[in-house]
């Protein structure tokens, strides 16, 4: 038995220092008697002697100055004391002030060392505990704490309070909170709660977190509050939130990044319109197509109602607006589009009390009826169409409703789908979105209608510019390419610019250099245009806009999907739907058979695989399968973010979206989720996709023959590598050259990595001789 100390991360407390690194408070227990167990091929670790009970950080932005306060309840779960001692990683360029270190409301000494010192430590506990997590913070400064007792079973608050000057780049101010610092845990956080609110001297425009789907509020026009809650949360990715300020009735961001020289780069642009509590959004017209027929019975007609009650009571007095009712008949509200003033909003909800469910399913009449009363094309016009079927009345073939809507749409109206159900035709409403610059949005059997029909409006209720058209010139000559400068961008159709709402458009370049982004659309009779500076670099020194490359990865996949399921397949386009799952690890319901461990990724037959499942799959237009595809599609062609995810399960959630689920599931984990098809079932894809797969960074990491593989390296690259033992000397040495990357070797199993131009194999340390 050896006398040792575990290491336990108990906290992320930081918010973005000037490199971004991450940040943490770590609990040295002192004194603990640890057996090791003997190394097998899937190690399980010991168990650890805290639970995080809950995580509050609250932060004040004012311009680039945050005042953080964090505090972090956590409990000694074992049966002896804990001796705990903090470390919170520094790094040497942190603009950090006013640092105070409470535990239970007294503050603690401490010792603040520099980056050498601190090395030394850092390597002390990953040599001791013989677990590699600590790494990534090899070259950073150290504060670190005295000891503190925790009985058995006691809690203990740890509070965290300091003033930070957060770096600006690219016009965006960018802060972080590393609370991926929490995957080291054990135990999932019960409780994790972040508000950041922001005040900024110029009018405030482009608010964007690339790795959570936040709650945002904005009081005005330079205040605005996120908030982020989740409960019993594992592998938490950091928290980041970029914000930007600017005059104008639209505000223009653009961020770039390119790992390779040698290849096109990344571009996201965010387009935000001024926020203004008196601006009036231009006059609209909506069109409320309502599915009444007999499948509609029960709960889910009376939450369509409600749905439609809440759009009602949303109209302004200068929309227009009427109401489509289809079952085997159509019928409107009134005859002609109808002002929403007082006396008809009431009467529409009278309408909307009375109504009834029987009879088929005409989707084609519907349409129809609703796109001929649309006539004036100055207005931003809007159809909200809900189904929870097929067509199964009139014209019942998807191509030729479809053909019909695009010829009888004269105003360039755009149609927003509500799919209800697993029995609806999901294929064609994807084809109605993408024929008419909207959106489908799928609501399962146990969702709520009126909460998904209110996160659609959200997207036109309040239109400030529309027919978007974005144009990129670069001011350094450029050399004669039929290639254009910029290309594969997405969303492939850009939607109007609503009030509150955010354009987020990503892209690759060509061409390095300072460059003249125009915006121009139209509001009302004026054609507006807006001109921003943007700056395309030729190559990146590190990762800190890598999201940008996996986003808009996210959304080319989800683009593919879309091209093989309503134009049929494609083999370049399945070589390509490989490559970037294998890339990114975004597994789809049609190569999730790659994270089986004995599928090689560079075997020439997975996209002929692929392509079999994708034919098998996509001709599934409705049923479960196919309503869960269509989800799947078109969250990743709407992704407003990326979340690295430090396992594959941010990726592969999606796995056993193909079956009905008995509760409710969550959006922000479907979003990410994918369809085990092929060979194996559902759940034994699932599972084996779970553990075979990680994302860390920027890499994807595959499971390949008992050790971690970079999906990057290559076979010739794989038989060139070069061995380092881990927790040799040679091991901290490559640690500390590539301190930024050492993330990429942090951890308990053998892997093969590309690190810089190198590839190396890690090997386990040799067994100590007894």
């Amino acid at each position: 038995m050896q006398r040792g100390f575990w290491t336990l991360i108990v906290a992320a407390f930081a918010a973005l220092f000037a490199n971004l690194a991450q940040a943490q408070v770590v609990i040295i227990h002192h004194g603990a008697h640890v057996i090791r167990p003997t190394v097998v091929n899937r190690p399980v670790p010991p168990p650890s002697a805290y639970k995080v009970r809950s995580v509050d950080m609250n932060v004040s932005v004012k311009d680039q100055i945050a005042t953080v306060q964090l505090s972090q309840v956590f409990q000694n779960v074992s049966s002896q004391v804990l001796e705990a001692q903090l470390l919170f990683p520094m790094p040497e360029n942190a603009a950090v002030s006013q640092l105070t270190l409470l535990v239970d409301g007294k503050e603690l000494t401490g010792k603040l060392m520099k980056k050498d010192e601190a090395r030394a430590i850092y390597e002390s506990i990953v040599r001791q505990r013989k677990d590699p997590a600590l790494l990534e913070y090899l070259g950073q400064g150290l504060f670190q704490t005295s000891v503190f007792p925790v009985p058995p079973q006691a809690e203990r608050k740890v509070e965290i309070r300091y003033q930070q000057l957060l770096r600006s780049e690219s016009g965006l101010t960018d802060l972080l909170l590393p609370i991926g610092t929490h995957k080291h845990a054990h135990h999932p956080i019960e409780s994790l709660n972040i508000t950041v609110r922001l005040e900024t001297a110029e009018p405030l425009k482009a608010v964007y977190s690339p790795t959570h789907t936040i709650e945002l509020a904005r009081p005005d026009g330079t205040h605005a509050v996120c908030k982020l809650t989740l409960n019993h949360v594992s592998n938490p990715d950091d928290f980041r939130l970029l914000f930007g300020t600017e005059r104008g009735a639209v505000g223009m961001s653009v961020l770039s990044y390119r790992p390779k020289d040698s290849e096109d780069g990344f571009f996201l642009m965010l387009a935000t319109p001024d926020v203004r509590p008196d601006a009036k959004p231009l006059p609209k017209t909506c069109v409320f197509v309502i599915d009444r027929s007999g499948s509609m019975t029960g709960p889910k007609f009376d939450q369509a109602r409600g749905a439609l009650k809440f759009l009602i009571q949303q109209l302004r007095p200068e929309d227009n607006f009427n109401i489509v009712i289809y079952d085997s008949a159509v019928e409107s509200f009134r005859p002609e589009l109808q002002r929403a003033d007082e006396a008809t909003i009431k009467a529409a909800l009278g309408f909307a009390d009375g109504l009834y469910v029987g009879g088929g399913t005409n989707i084609d009449g519907a349409l129809q009826a609703a796109l001929h009363q649309l006539a004036d094309p100055k207005r931003p016009n809007y159809v909200l169409f809900l189904t929870d079927g097929i067509p199964t009345v009139g014209e019942v073939n998807e191509q030729r409703i479809a053909a019909k809507a695009k010829e009888a749409n004269k105003v360039n109206a755009r149609i927003f789908n509500l799919g209800v159900g697993f029995d609806v035709n999901s294929r064609l409403l994807d084809r109605l979105s993408r024929d008419h610059r909207g959106q489908s949005v799928y609501v399962r059997p146990t969702e709520n209608i009126e909460a998904s029909v209110a996160s659609l409006y959200r997207k036109i209720g309040s239109p400030t510019l529309t027919d978007i058209a974005l144009n990129v010139e670069i001011d350094a000559v450029v050399p004669a390419s039929t290639t254009p400068l910029i290309s594969r961008t997405y969303p492939r159709q850009l939607t109007d610019l609503s009030q509150g709402e955010q354009l987020v458009w990503v892209g690759r370049y060509r061409q390095a250099g300072a460059a003249k982004v125009t915006l121009t659309g139209v509001a009302g009779d004026d054609k507006k245009t807006f001109a921003f500076p943007a700056n395309f670099v030729a190559k990146s020194n590190d990762e800190t806009f890598g999201f940008v490359e996996k986003l808009w990865a996210t959304r080319r996949i989800g683009e593919i999907i879309d091209e093989l399921d309503l134009r049929g397949q494609n083999q370049e386009l399945v070589d390509e739907l490989v490559r970037l799952s294998i890339q990114h690890g975004i597994l789809t319901p049609y190569t999730s058979f790659l994270a089986d461990e004995n599928v090689r990724l560079a075997d020439s037959s997975n996209a002929t695989r692929a392509s079999g499942v994708a034919r098998r799959e996509l001709a599934k237009a409705d049923g479960a399968a196919g309503f869960a595809q269509r989800e799947f599609k078109g969250q990743l062609q709407s992704a407003q973010n990326a979340p690295a995810g430090s396992s594959g399960s941010s990726s592969l959630s999606a796995a056993k979206a193909a079956k009905p689920q008995s509760g409710p599931a969550s959006a922000l984990s479907r979003s990410n989720r994918g369809l085990a098809v092929g060979d194996k079932s559902d759940d034994d894809n699932f599972s084996a996709a779970e553990s075979n797969l990680r994302q860390v960074g920027q890499k994807s990491f595959f499971r390949k023959n008992n050790q971690w593989q970079d999906s990057t390296v290559s076979d010739e690259q794989a038989k060139k590598a070069t061995r380092v033992r881990q927790f040799s000397r040679e091991y901290f040495d490559l640690a500390a050259k590539h301190a930024a990357l050492a993330k990429y070797i942090a951890f308990d199993e053998p892997v093969l990595v590309n690190l810089g131009d190198t590839t190396y194999q890690i090997d386990p340390e040799e067994p100590e001789k007894s």
